[in-house]
């Protein structure tokens, strides 16, 4: 996925949605034009971001960013779109953090006017490390950064997660409450187990993924920790950069109540990802950036807590990226862009590291 063209993920007409984008703002600010109308190149997988202008005489010109729910006829990532939670997410993130949340302008429950809800924002102007192609590639502005400006930018991109944690009240984040019974990391791997069986619904199942479930059984941890607000998809991709400061925090939609770890895990894991993948190519990648004892070791210093049992939460971690992996792969196999091997768990780019993690000798 990190070295080819970019799955199709929408069947909406980019024109068209300019169109009714435009149509939409007049009514909230009459006389108001959407210009410049494009998708981000870094538009992600999941749901749909479009760039525009405001034209208008109060103020002259505004820079936003839309984000609006996927489009039910591409073949989802996820089931569920919930646009509110995410807005009403950011809100109380900005409200009760130092975190550098993008101010949101509008929320439109409405799908009638493009088709699906959507929040229009501030768009917030920097560098964004890239997923494709990844960060760790050579020849990308992070790669080609000093030791010193990529350690800055760690130690900053661990202070957004462990400034949420602690400055985040969680008797107000309780909508963010996972359904279901049981604690808070209970009813997370619930849900994901939900979303796995959601995924291979009629298609061939991953004795991979389920062996990493059955993994998680055997390692539960004794002390499940302190619950907090989890950011839910932590990791430097979907953070904005002024230089090598975050200038704005993306990307809400997996946000819950949960476990620390829940998030530390997956910061640890996806670069562990990316920078996999690349040696796997023949580069040498970021072997010193954001390795797991760092990232640990900082995060205990700024909040007082040493992260526990991270062998579980990376596993979980490399497990739930399995699973939307391997829904991407499905989406492309029902676009006509793949087709299903033998093997199924081959589709998951990653099964080498996760079978060595089910198996204690990935660490």
């Amino acid at each position: 996925m990190a070295t080819a063209p970019r799955p199709r993920t929408t069947t909406r007409d980019p024109e068209e949605l300019a169109r009714r984008l435009t149509a939409w703002l007049a009514v909230r600010l009459p006389g108001a034009k959407a210009t410049g109308v494009r998708v981000p190149e870094s538009n992600g997988m999941s749901s749909e971001t479009l760039l525009f202008d405001i034209a208008h005489p109060e103020p002259p010109l505004r820079a936003c960013a839309l984000r609006v729910a996927a489009d039910p006829a591409a073949y989802t990532i996820f089931p569920v779109y919930d646009l509110p939670r995410q807005h009403r997410t950011m809100r109380l993130v900005a409200e009760r953090t130092d975190l550098p949340v993008p101010r949101v302008l509008w929320l439109e429950e409405d799908p009638g006017p493009l088709g699906a809800p959507f929040f229009v924002m501030e768009r917030v102007e920097g560098r964004v490390p890239p997923d494709v192609m990844p960060y760790t590639y050579e020849g990308n502005w992070l790669h080609a950064a000093s030791g010193a400006e990529r350690a800055h930018l760690e130690e900053a991109s661990i202070r957004l997660i462990a400034h949420l944690h602690d400055q985040v009240p969680v008797a107000e984040a309780q909508f963010l409450t996972l359904p279901g019974e049981g604690s808070p990391l209970r009813r997370h791997v619930d849900a994901q187990r939900a979303y796995y069986h959601w995924v291979v619904d009629g298609l061939p199942r991953s004795p991979l993924i389920e062996s990493a479930f059955d993994r998680l059984e055997e390692s539960w941890p004794a002390d499940e920790g302190d619950t907090v607000l989890n950011w839910g998809d932590a990791r430097i991709g979907n953070v904005i950069y002024d230089g090598f400061d975050p200038a704005a925090v993306l990307d809400w939609e997996m946000a819950a109540l949960a476990p620390r770890e829940v998030d530390l895990g997956w910061m640890v894991y996806l670069h562990r990802f990316f920078q996999d993948l690349t040696v796997s190519f023949g580069q040498d990648g970021l072997p010193g950036f954001l390795r797991r004892e760092a990232i640990e070791e900082r995060y205990a210093r700024l909040t007082g807590h040493t992260p526990r049992s991270m062998d579980f939460h990376t596993l979980y971690a490399a497990l739930r990226h399995a699973v939307v992996m391997l829904r991407v792969a499905y989406r492309q196999v029902h676009f006509g862009e793949a087709a299903v091997p033998d093997d199924p768990d081959t589709l998951i780019l990653h099964h080498a590291s996760l079978a060595a993690m089910v198996q204690g000798s990935y660490w």
